[in-house]
């Protein structure tokens, strides 16, 4: 059997919507991830959408995306039975996640202080809006409040609408910009334990996070004092840089940009055009020279992009993009994210997405899942069905910390686990 990247690491998770991507893709390269769950189940069960329109804890289709390869354990982490669980389970493990509010779990005696002496190897990422300390410690954040305040939205938008509010990014962009991080500090951590021999606590904010990921906007401003603004379909800059969107005849979008990239470049590009006799008057010396760096003018420049522009929407999206990747333009297709699923690319020369088995509804029953962002060449990416709510509490109370069956019982009587 190959081994994956993370065999033999255990994982307790104890993460909501901020921080769950990161158990996910350990899972995925072979850790295994508990993820304790309270007895009414995660509330990422309750987000849509569901399964045949199903509400239910096990129908999530968002919970499915964002918790493969994890085991479910339900548990009232606030009675002191579920608190001795919690403690028990951590002596075992390698990694604590949670995203908690800061100070939860230490008000519980379940925070980091009073895990990791019982496991001196112990390594807990605790994920939150602000951070653990500072004044903003205890303000409420969320995706949308991480991706404003971060200032990633303010870059996203228009400069060709009068008076247009910044724009949010895709959905749950700043949940996953953090998970990413925080996943990054938790690896880092477990390689310098593999050099020390010793565990330790990582501090990561969402808020900080995302102000990590605004591009060049905070190097503008600390070396040049630049303030970045919003361009429609383009990167934000200090400056004005050229239009890059133009519509294609099957009614898409295509990115196109460095046009004057080379002298070579920006021959073959008025070669193609003038194929189908649209080239105008762009053969004219003075691109040439814009091609050679040697001349710039701005009236040139967008009088240039238009002549492409008309160029590109006589054509369909698939031409232009394969055309232009032919003459090496980095253009692409602006493409809504299912068309992937159809591009042989990466559905099937990649093997980007992977089915996954649902014995629960039934045997052979596969759903289709975004897979691995990574190829391991030695030690295999694998994603497994995510967990049904409570799933895994009676094996990892009896198999992992030895309870009895009547132990089991009581706990199920008393409300510390439930049992779906």
């Amino acid at each position: 059997m190959t081994l994956k990247a993370l065999d033999g690491v255990l994982v307790i998770e104890l993460c909501g919507e901020r921080g769950q991507l990161m158990g996910k893709l350990m899972g995925d390269m072979g850790a295994r991830v508990i993820k304790i769950e309270p007895t009414s189940g995660a509330a990422e069960r309750c987000i849509g959408p569901f399964k045949d329109d199903e509400p239910h804890p096990d129908r999530s289709l968002y919970f499915w995306a964002n918790n493969t390869s994890k085991e479910s354990i339900t548990l009232d982490i606030e009675s002191e039975d579920g608190r001795n669980i919690i403690h028990k389970l951590a002596s075992k493990a390698d990694v604590v996640l949670e995203d908690f509010a800061p100070g939860y779990l230490d008000s519980l005696n379940i925070g980091f202080k009073d895990l990791s002496p019982n496991n001196e190897s112990l390594i807990m990422t605790s994920l939150s809006g602000y951070g653990q300390d500072g004044p903003y410690r205890d303000y409420k954040s969320s995706d949308l409040v991480s991706l404003a305040m971060g200032g990633i939205m303010h870059s996203c938008g228009y400069d060709d609408v009068p008076d247009s509010p910044p724009i949010r990014p895709s959905g749950d962009h700043g949940n996953k910009i953090a998970s990413h991080y925080g996943l990054i500090g938790t690896l880092t951590a477990l390689i310098s334990r593999d050099i020390t021999g010793q565990g330790q606590y990582i501090d990561v904010s969402a808020h900080e996070a995302c102000s990590s990921a605004t591009e060049h906007a905070l190097p503008a401003y600390l070396y040049n004092k630049d303030i970045v603004f919003r361009q429609t379909g383009r990167h934000h800059g200090a400056a004005p840089t050229s239009k890059t969107l133009c519509k294609t005849s099957d009614g898409k979008y295509v990115i196109v940009f460095q046009l004057f990239n080379s002298l070579h470049s920006w021959l073959s590009l008025v070669k193609w055009m003038k194929e189908d006799g649209m080239e105008e008057d762009l053969e004219d010396e003075r691109y040439r020279d814009m091609a050679r760096n040697k001349t710039r003018t701005s009236e040139d420049a967008d009088h240039a992009f238009e002549v492409v522009r008309r160029f590109v929407s006589a054509h369909t999206a698939d031409e232009i993009y394969r055309g232009a990747q032919a003459l090496k333009f980095p253009w692409g297709t602006v493409r809504s994210p299912e068309e992937n699923l159809y591009d042989p690319h990466f559905a099937e020369d990649r093997g980007m997405f992977c089915d996954i088995e649902h014995p629960e509804f039934g045997e052979g029953i596969k759903f289709k899942y975004v897979g691995r962002p990574y190829r391991f060449k030695g030690t295999p990416w694998e994603a497994k069905r995510p967990p049904m709510l409570g799933e895994h509490t009676t094996s990892i109370l009896s198999s992992d910390l030895g309870f009895p069956e009547s132990k089991i019982k009581d706990l199920i009587d008393r409300g510390v686990i439930y049992l779906s």
